[in-house]
């Protein structure tokens, strides 16, 4: 069963005090070791985990006082579906590098992801989410395609692992979009320009505004806001609210980050 579970990006950062995304908007994240180590540490820092004890205590099944997160692993680089890919851009990836994130365990157990990103010379927290699909899913693309890229498709919260001019599908969403044998890169294209081709930034639909498309940062924002102010939890990404326009922006669920439950892949 899914389950919807996500705190927005700007949910997170009014409500849990982390960095302001858009002070990240002129810059891309990378995914050497240095830069997994130091989102890592900012993960890691004092004040991140006294916000981790009060983000795992806000529904009062532990006490803050008890809580006692740390981080678990190293961060792993999230990938999205690239635009210039579903456009047939010349040379374009498949995927790009939207963030790093790092898991938090509690004292009961709970997960929860930490988002980071640059921020001049360090790394910064801009969201926490329930869970820890990043780092399932890094681990199952390892084990499924060694050496592989493993990205999301965020429009139907599919994963995916890719390597050379092969697509594995790594959760149900992606079986239902590409079968659970997969496809050839040259498949999944044709599938994503179907689906998006008409979508892009620049589009008719782009500048009709429709469900947000690639509304700027304050639009984004705002639409992130609107939907914690109506109990929805739709998710407008780090990329779209810091302003680097990096995700696809479809209709107005593709915001949504469907959970799956715990150690399920």
């Amino acid at each position: 069963m899914k389950v919807t579970r996500l705190a927005p990006v700007t949910a997170a950062v009014a409500l849990l005090g982390l960095a302001a995304p858009h002070a990240v908007a002129d810059q891309v994240p990378n995914a050497s070791a240095q830069s997994k180590a130091a989102a890592r540490q900012a993960a890691s820092a004092p004040t991140t985990l006294d916000t981790l004890s009060r983000f795992f205590a806000r529904d009062g099944k532990v006490a803050l006082t008890a809580v006692a997160p740390h981080i678990e692993g190293d961060a792993v680089p999230v990938y999205t579906l690239s635009p210039g890919f579903v456009a047939g851009t010349a040379g374009a990836p498949v995927a790009q590098l939207e963030y790093l994130a790092s898991t938090a365990v509690a004292s009961d157990g709970r997960k929860a992801s930490l988002w980071t990103v640059p921020q001049g010379s360090s790394w910064k927290v801009v969201n926490i989410a329930t869970g820890d699909d990043e780092s399932r899913y890094a681990a199952a693309g390892a084990a499924k395609l060694p050496g592989g890229t493993v990205f999301q498709e965020p429009q139907i919260n599919a994963w995916y692992v890719t390597k050379d001019s092969e697509v594995l599908p790594l959760d149900e969403d992606a079986v239902k979009a590409i079968g659970a044998g997969g496809t050839s890169l040259a498949g999944y294209h044709q599938r994503v320009q179907r689906a998006y081709g008409d979508k892009l930034p620049g589009s008719a639909y782009d500048r009709s505004g429709k469900a947000g498309g690639y509304a700027g940062p304050a639009e984004a924002a705002g639409a992130a806001r609107a939907a914690v102010a109506g109990g929805d939890t739709a998710l407008a990404p780090v990329s779209a609210v810091a302003g680097a326009g990096l995700a696809l922006g479809l209709l107005g669920t593709a915001w949504r980050r469907r959970r799956r439950a715990a150690g399920r892949v």
